[in-house]
């Protein structure tokens, strides 16, 4: 390694957008945020309803809101939106010297529609279109879950000339269901008027959720061959996804969309942080180092991959047979990767629906707290 270039760098380097997956309204007052942007290479940052959980628990950081919100007269749904929006607005705002000194491409913020209208296709398009002019920030991204009814709804809000980050893939079939779903959406709204270069999209492929679900039959298992596929099924599911979105791009209705300065629909590895001590904290960036792709990571995973990531150039360029042999293989032995990523998907939903929940609860308990 060149002296003074961390593994982080490198990986930055190679072509991948380092995002982090995380926020907080601490880490926008401390300044964390800003100093992760200048000095760990973070150019993004994903939410989820988990992440704001979780920040929303913490601390004193929204005691303050809390308090205006509940001499409003503001409900809980309410007071959840107006917390959520202020700290992806902020965010963004952070973002934004990114944003513009990569004409659009990174520099964005992601925040998800309530989880609870994974399977209302009309309410998931209000959602995003309430959530897209309140925050009023030209790099923010709208999250939308992969679901069968999320598909029509990525489309419309493509179409509206929003930008959307596709949350919760975990197979190759969704998956090119998603990217068409994406260029449709595009074609809309080059017919309905809209400047298409402004309008951005990554489709976020779960990564080591697979792995998490396999991993545990193979050892049931418990032969050689099962030892020998551990750990593996994820990365390749993540390889295969890659050539999938190499084959849209090479088609005619992209290339006609990228004519018309449209940006591709960029891969994001998401669910990066490592489930099982057993593997390196830093494999499921390693070993998906491509051009053109994103990694989503928790901060620890970030910072893993500054100190010791195991960077070796392009880790997805030409590995697809071997990947699709890890994946028949599995087969073989009776684990089908298409059963494990639709349990997968349903299992997605209903945690972040938990974490909603969660969420609302954690809010409400505030504001019964700050009228103490």
């Amino acid at each position: 390694m060149t002296e003074g270039i961390t593994p982080l760098d490198q990986v930055a380097d190679a072509g991948v957008a380092v995002w982090l997956d995380d926020l907080s309204r601490e880490r926008l007052r401390t300044g964390n945020l800003k100093d992760l942007v200048a000095e760990r290479r973070v150019v993004g940052v994903t939410t989820n309803p988990t992440i704001f959980a979780s920040a929303l628990a913490k601390g004193e950081s929204y005691d303050e809101q809390l308090a205006q919100l509940r001499a409003q007269g503001t409900d809980v749904d309410g007071a959840v939106f107006a917390i959520t929006t202020d700290d992806v607005r902020e965010a963004a705002d952070v973002l934004r010297p990114v944003y513009d000194a990569t004409d659009g491409v990174d520099g964005r913020v992601s925040i998800e529609v309530d989880p609870r209208l994974a399977r209302d296709a009309q309410a998931t398009v209000d959602s995003a279109r309430a959530l897209w002019s309140t925050i009023d920030r030209p790099n923010l991204f709208i999250k939308i879950p992969a679901t069968l009814d999320g598909l029509q709804a990525i489309t419309e809000v493509l179409a509206d000339g929003i930008s959307v980050n596709v949350t919760l893939i975990f197979s190759l079939e969704r998956y090119r269901a998603v990217l068409d779903a994406f260029v449709e959406g595009l074609e809309r709204a080059r017919a309905n008027g809209h400047d298409l270069a402004p309008i951005a999209s990554v489709a976020s492929f779960f990564v080591s959720r697979v792995d998490a679900a396999i991993d545990p039959r193979l050892d049931e298992i418990g032969s050689p061959e099962a030892a020998e596929l551990r750990g593996k099924a994820a990365i390749a599911n993540a390889r295969l996804a890659y050539r999938v979105y190499e084959e849209v791009v090479a088609g005619e209705r992209w290339q006609a969309l990228a004519a018309a300065g449209a940006k591709p629909q960029r891969p994001l590895w998401a669910s990066t942080g490592v489930k099982d001590k057993a593997y390196p904290d830093t494999r499921y960036v390693d070993e998906l180092v491509v051009a053109g792709v994103v990694n989503t990571m928790p901060e620890a995973t970030l910072q893993a991959v500054f100190d010791h990531g195991d960077f070796r150039g392009d880790t997805v360029t030409g590995t697809q047979a071997e990947a699709q042999d890890v994946i028949d293989r599995l087969a073989g032995l009776g684990i089908h990767i298409d059963e494990v990523t639709d349990a997968l998907e349903r299992e997605g939903v209903d945690k972040f629906e938990k974490s909603w929940a969660e969420l609302l609860d954690t809010v409400r308990g505030g504001l019964e707290q700050v009228g103490e």
